[in-house]
């Protein structure tokens, strides 16, 4: 069994450091970050919008370019990571995005199937030329997501549930040390997004894998998260258990109190 001192020293954790990032000179949108990620389980990061949770997010898997600070993943520096370096260190971040970001052309299993492409020669990838064991795996994983039956559908003909579930089970597909998730539940009905958050919840839990979540549902985080990040105006205000985090503190991340019930 894993234990806490072991996973801290293991392939799984991420230690950000002094996290700056400037889309505009002078102008900060991340202002400093310390986070230490060294467990398994749903990291919930909360915070009004243009806080910095999205940038925070595409900073770590280097979507973006940070502008100051250190990322250290696999004991490398991902901010400074270049090349083959850095395609083999991406391969390990599995991300889930907003608005799905499939390849609306290609089937189900084919979307699946791509999250192997990091692990594949240039030659192979342009081919799709996947092995055996990678088709097997992707079918298993939509039986996981329960979208067995729309393996050969062609992704645009889901809704947006499902999109989201092949997105989870593309970004599983890589055999990711860690899980990404911006705002996976946000354009999705209440019923929909919880079995998302269970989703991400048992491959986290399978895989034995940090899985950070950006999430505007605070009820929502609090029942998946076995931790909590809170975000204001691109610093982090508050860093704990769930059951921690007060009204005081929600207005203090979100400004005023009219919003709270």
């Amino acid at each position: 069994m894993t234990t806490a001192t072991d996973f801290a020293s293991s392939p799984n954790a991420l230690n950000i450091r002094g996290l700056q990032k400037e889309y505009v000179p002078g102008k900060p949108i991340l202002k400093g970050i310390d986070i230490e990620i060294n467990s398994p389980g749903i990291i919930a990061i909360i915070g009004p919008s243009g806080t910095g949770k999205s940038t925070l997010l595409r900073c770590i898997n280097r979507l973006i370019e940070p502008t100051a600070g250190e990322i250290i993943f696999h004991q490398s520096n991902l901010c400074l990571a270049k090349g083959r370096q850095l395609r083999q260190l991406r391969r390990h971040v599995g991300m889930v995005f907003q608005e799905y970001n499939l390849v609306e052309r290609l089937s189900v299993i084919e979307n699946v199937l791509t999250g192997r492409l990091g692990y594949m020669s240039a030659w192979n990838a342009w081919r799709r030329k996947f092995s055996q064991t990678d088709i097997d795996m992707a079918f298993q994983l939509l039986e996981s997501v329960g979208l067995t039956e729309h393996a050969n559908k062609r992704a645009d003909s889901l809704s947006g549930g499902q999109r989201q579930r092949v997105g989870i089970a593309r970004a599983v597909m890589q055999d990711p040390h860690i899980l990404l998730a911006d705002e996976p539940t946000s354009s999705l009905d209440p019923k929909t997004a919880v079995e998302i958050m269970e989703l991400l919840e048992k491959f986290a839990e399978e895989k034995n894998i940090p899985t950070l979540v950006n999430i505007h549902d605070v009820n929502l985080a609090r029942r998946f998260a076995k931790r909590m990040i809170g975000m204001s105006d691109g610093v982090v205000v508050y860093d704990g258990a769930p059951e921690g985090i007060t009204d005081a503190h929600l207005k203090q991340i979100y400004g005023g109190e009219s919003w709270l019930v």
